[in-house]
């Protein structure tokens, strides 16, 4: 297993495509959600792509968005692991990765997440606090999560 952490201008097209197709396969269609997936933040400031290679496949991602893009906080979204890559630990990893490299580009700055609500004792455990009420989103429960 392979982690790379790269800015959004350093990304080959071959790592953006599987990052969109990995992201739509899961929430688009194994979720059941239409939405627009590509939502704009991808490539704003310095937004950071965190992959997960297993040889040439994409198998976990989450992107860093940029604090001054996002009201001060450092934004974890589009959380993901490929549905042959569950079960093997590959979130916690992907969560430790998150947090050494939001400290390294970011330090002291606090982190937000937007949890599916039934995952707050998963996030809880690296620091996160609920914040606010569960909301709708897509159909999902969810919650806003903070750590400072």
């Amino acid at each position: 297993m392979e982690w790379v952490c790269k800015h959004h201008a350093e990304l080959s097209i071959h790592e953006l495509y599987a990052v969109l197709a990995l992201r739509t396969a899961v929430f688009v269609v194994e979720q059941q959600c239409p939405y627009q997936e590509v939502d704009g933040q991808d490539l704003q400031g310095d937004t950071c792509h965190l992959m997960a290679w297993d040889a040439d496949q994409l198998v976990a991602y989450l992107r860093l968005l940029d604090p001054a893009t996002q009201g001060g906080d450092v934004v974890i979204g589009r959380v993901v692991i490929a549905r042959a890559a569950r079960g093997q630990g590959l979130g916690h990893a992907m969560m430790q990765q998150a947090l050494e490299q939001a400290q390294a580009r970011w330090p002291a700055t606090a982190i937000h997440l937007s949890a599916q609500a039934h995952l707050q004792g998963y996030y809880g455990a690296y620091g996160f606090a609920a914040v606010g009420e569960v909301y709708l989103e897509d159909g999902i429960p969810h919650i806003g999560m903070h750590r400072a």
